[in-house]
């Protein structure tokens, strides 16, 4: 999905008891790794008491809260970071990450500070500098742990170890990583659009960590060691079976079994695969592998494949 970024006429804020015309501001209407822009809503505030002038302008989120208090530097921070978002809006994150890093440097006490922290990470994240952005994105949690854009700064990292994910010929430890950051999300914010973007990408990656597992699998039965291709597909079914891999893997079981001549389990495992994937094209070949009379396969209950199914499925 497209990344859009509008850029928003000045407008009044209050420096010093003067109102002085503020830069433009950028507003923001992401789309990251697929979810909805609404995720960087309430973003830019640091609390809901805030008195500035400028209200919601658009359901994508609202204007930062600029009010600074009366020292004579507050406007040269504000506009230090507002230049570090129009980088951003000019698609320059290298310059803005510098720009932000500057606001919190030279104004560390401002209330932009803590803002330009979290715009660093998604800066980084604008630049697909995925490790940047989770340093970035961890420090500001650590400093500003009860912060209300907290769940964003854990989302960023847990998205920017989802675009790590490598094929599944490659080791998996980005998969790993990437599901437990989104399951945190998920967990520790629920109900949010974080949360149900996490917990979308958490099928994704289990989705991914299954294929690894097939492709492994698959390998060991071309050399000949169907034992060790069961297990991996065993895995599979019983870790990973709500994933689109698991009609195969129980198909893979029943030619594992079938090679190492255990034709109940084979059956079983075409059996279950016939019951709970009835149209699937992996049943048709399995029933073809276990029917030599042409009977539809007969489920031992008592195989652990019929125990890890029954448990899915109790009634």
């Amino acid at each position: 999905m497209r990344e859009e970024v509008g850029l928003l006429a000045g407008f009044s804020v209050q420096v010093a008891g003067k109102s002085v015309r503020g830069l433009a501001v950028v507003m923001m209407a992401v789309a990251l790794s697929g979810c909805a822009s609404s995720l960087m809503d309430g973003l830019w505030g640091d609390d809901k008491s805030s008195t500035t002038s400028t209200q919601a302008l658009t359901a994508d989120g609202i204007a930062p809260d600029m009010t600074v208090s009366g020292a004579a530097e507050d406007a040269e921070v504000a506009k230090l970071y507002n230049e570090g978002l129009a980088d951003l809006n000019n698609g320059q994150s290298k310059s803005a990450v510098k720009k932000f890093a500057e606001v919190e440097r030279k104004y560390p006490y401002s209330s932009f500070a803590t803002k330009a922290i979290l715009m660093q990470a998604y800066a980084n994240y604008r630049a697909a500098k995925w490790d940047d952005t989770i340093v970035a994105a961890n420090r500001f949690i650590t400093l500003h742990p009860g912060h209300r854009d907290a769940g964003y700064a854990y989302y960023l990292i847990a998205v920017s170890n989802y675009n790590k994910i490598s094929d599944t010929k490659r080791d998996q430890t980005a998969t790993k990583q990437a599901m437990a950051s989104l399951e945190e999300v998920a967990q520790r914010y629920p109900g949010t659009p974080y949360a149900a973007d996490a917990a979308q990408k958490v099928l994704i990656a289990r989705d991914h960590l299954a294929g690894a597992e097939m492709q492994i699998g698959r390998y060991y039965y071309k050399q000949g060691s169907y034992l060790a291709g069961i297990n991996r597909f065993k895995r599979v079914v019983t870790e990973y079976r709500n994933t689109s891999q698991t009609p195969e893997a129980l198909y893979r079981l029943a030619e594992g079994y079938m090679a190492l001549g255990i034709a109940s389990e084979a059956q079983t495992a075409a059996a279950v695969l016939g019951y709970n994937y009835p149209n699937s094209e992996w049943y048709k070949d399995a029933y073809r592998l276990v029917s030599s009379d042409g009977q539809a396969p007969v489920e031992d209950k008592e195989s652990w494949i019929s125990r890890t199914f029954a448990s899915l499925n109790p009634l």
